[in-house]
């Protein structure tokens, strides 16, 4: 299955990519006009046709398409028109930011998932499992930005005990771990609980599912204590479908990380993408997207070792 996903990953990004422009030509927004702002109102429509001929947008489309792929693999993914910086420097810049929330993010997510999803099934049909599940259930139709804005109204506007966004504090003149990791405590417990509750409902189903099965059964009737009953036994296996519907789950984690950097003025590249849409700022959009689409790509092919990991025994055509 790896090396499926490994094969299907060139055509899958030349398909994306050409996606990308397709998409960008047919827009209604015109680059340039996004690019002058008010100035479009003054400026000649000889200067626009001249920035229009330096950025090649007066080319056919796959002229257009064909010299951004060979720049591309040459690495040079073009200048960023928004930010008037090279897309590889702004990237390089953004990236570790949006890496670090996100890995946190995950681990929170995991752990929270496990623990609560567990606890739901072990305590099936009582207080803590309605409490548990309804939480998720109404979690996952509330939309992130609006969790995100509720939390800070709490948080940093009510009661103040946290900072509302940013990296630092803006009187700050240097990035000290310590004011990043206050900073940091919103975005990622929003990013964490917003893309949690389908897990923890999994992990509830998938273990009282397994909670019946024989060796289960068995493992009670050889006198064990509960607890090791569920987390020895039943969990590791109800653990195996929880480890695919991860990977399936790093789309929304990208889409999430877009919403959650943008309320909290998160320096990372999702937040970038926001302001590369608004701009029309095609080259920095098209890299950030071709990220996301190997994040995605990655995610699964993790999910595919981690279950391989996790049971030896199921054998994945290209990990084992």
């Amino acid at each position: 299955m790896a090396a499926w996903r490994l094969a299907f990953t060139a055509p899958l990004l030349l398909v994306v990519t050409l996606g990308m422009f397709v998409l960008a030509k047919a827009s209604p927004f015109d680059p340039v006009r996004q690019y002058l702002g008010d100035r479009a109102l003054t400026t000649s429509p000889e200067i626009a046709r001249q920035i229009r001929a330096n950025w090649g947008l007066d080319r056919p489309l796959a002229e257009q398409y064909l010299t951004w792929l060979g720049n591309l693999l040459r690495g040079d993914l073009g200048e960023s028109r928004s930010m008037h910086r090279p897309v590889a420097e702004v990237i390089g810049e953004r990236l570790g930011w949006t890496l670090l929330a996100a890995g946190c993010a995950m681990v929170v997510m995991l752990a929270a998932s496990l623990v609560l999803g567990s606890l739901a099934a072990w305590r099936r049909d009582s207080w803590a499992d309605r409490l548990i599940s309804g939480t998720a259930y109404a979690n996952e139709a509330a939309p992130v930005f609006w969790t995100a804005l509720i939390v800070i109204w709490i948080f940093a506007v009510r009661l103040r005990w946290l900072p509302p966004g940013g990296l630092t504090d803006a009187a700050s003149g240097t990035v000290e771990p310590a004011d990043v990791l206050r900073h940091m405590i919103l975005p990622v417990a929003v990013l964490a609980f917003s893309q949690s509750s389908w897990l923890v409902l999994f992990v509830r189903e998938s273990l009282i599912t397994t909670l019946r099965e024989d060796f289960v059964i068995g493992a009670r009737a050889r006198g064990l204590r509960e607890r090791t009953v569920v987390v020895r036994h039943a969990l590791r296996s109800a653990l195996l479908p929880f480890i695919t519907l991860l990977g399936a789950r790093v789309p929304e984690l990208v889409t999430g990380a877009i919403l959650v950097e943008t309320v909290f003025s998160w320096p990372g590249v999702a937040s970038a993408s926001v302001q590369a849409a608004l701009a029309a700022d095609f080259p920095l959009l098209a890299a950030l997207t071709l990220l996301a689409t190997l994040a995605v790509v990655a995610g699964n092919l993790l999910a595919d070792t981690a279950y391989v990991i996790a049971d030896p025994r199921v054998r994945v055509l290209g990990v084992s």
